[in-house]
């Protein structure tokens, strides 16, 4: 019993290594980060508020102002229909900050119990889902998304759980890496010892001490998820009309670039950009302060 006793309370020690205001102390101190709360906050208060500060209705057409270059009444122009961009790039960032999170949540809740259950159990376990997965993550992501939901109809729900599927085997994949390095550790080996269950010693013992690797998994995913997103609704498989989400108003304008109204394609390709390295940028700042 002696040789379990320094490790047996491994998972308590080692989650309170640092305690967990200092952590929060030097996140706020990782110039990334800040620099990527900064711009993710301000879309989220878009996505939120964006309807009751926008400058004009965002899906009001006049034709008689269409294609507008910027100006002081329209700030990013109009576009084709007269409506103002600036407000529907406001209004944009709800639907994909909506489905974004949602799809990476899912892949990463599916993808932490299958990686849980495939790097606890040895031999055929590991060996038939480890296969599964490698090669799910051989196919592209987009090409996967896009057969899928031709098949099934394009929906924000679809959306959604497409992209949460495609996301559970690469997080399965980082969930299996970790827990095959803890599974080993004496204080597994201790509440096997006890009698505990296999669930218990999954989701009690090991996923605690396993979590920081998942959180950034999260972030980076979150990043991929709005990509996708974006990528599938310009190409007409993703969030639908009348919607405002950027990838659809890159659609329906990028052909209008040949005629000089570039404004109608540039702000949504910017907003999409900015929020795709304000993740990244929390992320970094994330996986800094954790691998401490």
């Amino acid at each position: 019993m002696s040789t379990l006793t320094p490790s047996s309370s491994s998972s308590t020690t080692r989650a309170a290594a640092e305690p967990r205001f200092e952590q929060l102390r030097v996140l706020l101190r990782s110039p990334s980060f800040v620099a990527g709360l900064v711009i993710v906050t301000w879309w989220i208060v878009c996505a939120v508020a964006g309807p009751w500060f926008a400058p004009h209705d965002p899906y009001a057409s006049d034709p008689l102002n269409s294609l507008t270059a910027p100006d002081r009444a329209h700030w990013f122009g109009t576009d084709q229909l007269g409506r103002d961009v600036f407000s529907r790039v406001i209004v944009g960032a709800r639907d994909i900050l909506t489905i974004a999170p949602l799809a990476t949540l899912a892949g990463t809740l599916a993808g932490t119990a299958l990686g849980l259950v495939v790097g606890y159990f040895d031999g055929w376990v590991d060996n038939v889902m480890g296969r599964v997965i490698d090669a799910v993550l051989a196919l592209p992501l987009v090409i996967v998304a896009l057969l899928a939901l031709a098949a099934v109809g394009a929906s924000n729900f679809t959306v959604i759980l497409v992209i949460g599927i495609t996301f559970t085997p690469i997080t399965a994949r980082t969930v299996r890496a970790a827990v095959f390095a803890e599974r080993h550790l004496d204080y597994v080996a201790a509440a096997q010892l006890r009698g505990e269950r296999a669930p218990y010693i999954m989701f009690v013992e090991i996923l605690p001490n396993v979590l920081p690797p998942i959180v950034v998994e999260a972030t980076v995913r979150l990043g991929y998820a709005i990509f996708a997103v974006a990528t599938l609704s310009f190409l007409g498989f993703g969030i639908q009309p009348p919607s405002a989400d950027w990838g659809l108003a890159l659609s329906e304008s990028y052909t209008l670039m040949a005629g000089g109204a570039w404004w109608t394609v540039v702000f949504d390709a910017l907003a999409i950009a900015s929020l795709v390295v304000g993740v990244n940028l929390m992320a970094d700042g994330v996986q800094g302060v954790l691998d401490r």
